[in-house]
């Protein structure tokens, strides 16, 4: 099994890498967050990733920084830098330091998954033959390959998995691409059959549903860390959606 080590100081940016990829599915076994550079030197020594991926800027530091002193250390792992900078002087820097690619914010998940299967074909002697990539391809709110929707659109998906937990919003989504909500809102309708807050709801209980069947947590902490802060509205939302409630949904009901 594969070790993965994902460097950023933004949490919510560490869960949205954890989910852009079914992880498991390559064959990760391990997966290990840092938010300082400090803390990122002594887990990959202690872990030993297979493949680690470094935010470009890391609070007041530079991860190409912190990749070239774990280079010293001739660790075998592979590194791949993620920015939301496209100066050309940190990607000189990065392949400097040896990295295996340079992904531009917010990552693209099929570039991401090119670069993690050329890794563990070409580096790893792995084998990625038994995949089922069409999987791997798909919404799991909408169930449609994510090629088959438009860049935009993407993009406005992969906020949402980044940020779910955050008050995120189609007026919020629309300040960043500089459009008007009502119009990014009928795009986002028109392409997906859905609108936004349907989509950001959806995503959100099914989050729930793998915490409250995957794990032992308080139904409470699950709520909060899908983004509701209101525990009675996220139990209706919940009822609504799966027509049951969190505990009968664990089999304690």
């Amino acid at each position: 099994m594969y070790k993965l080590m994902i460097v950023d100081d933004e949490p919510q940016i560490l869960e949205g890498m954890k989910r852009i990829l079914d992880w498991k599915q390559y064959g990760f076994g391990r997966i290990e967050t840092c938010e300082s550079i400090n803390e990122a030197m002594s887990k990959a020594v202690d872990l030993m990733p297979d493949i680690a991926i470094f935010d470009v800027c890391i609070g007041k530091e530079l991860g190409y920084e912190a990749i070239r002193r774990l280079n010293e250390f001739q660790l075998p792992t592979k590194f791949i830098i993620m920015s939301g900078y496209s100066e050309f002087k940190y990607a000189l820097e990065a392949i400097r330091c040896g990295v295996k690619d340079y992904l531009l914010k917010p990552v693209e998940r099929t570039k991401l998954q090119q670069v993690i299967e050329k890794i563990i074909v070409e580096d790893l002697n792995g084998s990625i033959g038994d995949i089922n990539s069409e999987s791997l391809n798909r919404d799991p709110v909408l169930g449609v390959s994510y090629d088959s929707l438009s860049k935009l659109v993407n993009r406005i998906l992969l906020m949402i998995k980044t940020e779910y937990a955050q008050n995120i919003t189609l007026k919020s989504v629309a300040e960043r691409f500089q459009m008007n909500s009502t119009y990014l809102g009928q795009l986002f309708l028109k392409e997906t059959a859905m609108k936004f807050s349907e989509y950001l709801m959806a995503y959100r209980m099914l989050l729930a549903q793998e915490r409250i069947q995957g794990t032992d947590e308080k139904i409470s902490c699950i709520a909060l860390s899908v983004g509701y802060n209101n525990l009675n509205y996220f139990y209706t939302q919940f009822h609504n959606f799966f027509g049951k409630s969190p505990s009968e949904l664990r089999g304690k009901g």
